[in-house]
């Protein structure tokens, strides 16, 4: 009886393997398809595409490590998503253009003898940018 089923179970092993073989072969033949089925001429140019498409940019070296240094893959397209929701779901602020205008309104500002905070709100740039500004313009004291 036991030595039935243990031969049952190898039989069925054995079908096993030999499904997933045959499994195998078709999704090799159906992925090397892929490329001239969707009209590219050349795997790499598919690859590239769908790359693209994915957000992982294109072509590269092929390690695997596309996107941004130190992150995997696929966590490109996620990140955006979990740096606002650590962020209370504020969106990040634009870089702030710093241009003569803004240096005037700063010094003007400082002269009247306005805090950095109001200042910043004013003007629409960071605290530690008008802090540079002020520095760069001489406006600040020495230690």
């Amino acid at each position: 009886m036991v030595t039935d089923k243990i031969k049952e179970l190898e039989a069925a092993r054995a079908k096993l393997a030999s499904l997933e073989q045959t499994l195998a072969g078709e999704l090799n033949k159906e992925l090397a398809a892929l490329p001239a089925k969707y009209g590219f001429q050349s795997t790499a140019d598919f690859i590239k595409a769908v790359s693209a498409a994915s957000g992982g940019g294109g072509g590269g070296s092929g390690n695997g490590r596309r996107g941004r240094r130190g992150r995997k893959p696929g966590a490109a397209a996620a990140a955006p998503a979990a740096a606002a929701s650590s962020s209370g779901g504020k969106k990040r602020r634009s870089r702030a253009v710093i241009t003569d205008e803004t240096r005037a309104q700063v010094k003007k500002m400082v002269n009247d003898g306005k805090t950095g905070a109001e200042i910043a709100k004013a003007v629409g740039v960071s605290l530690p940018s008008v802090q540079n500004i002020k520095k760069a313009l001489g406006l600040v004291k020495k230690r």
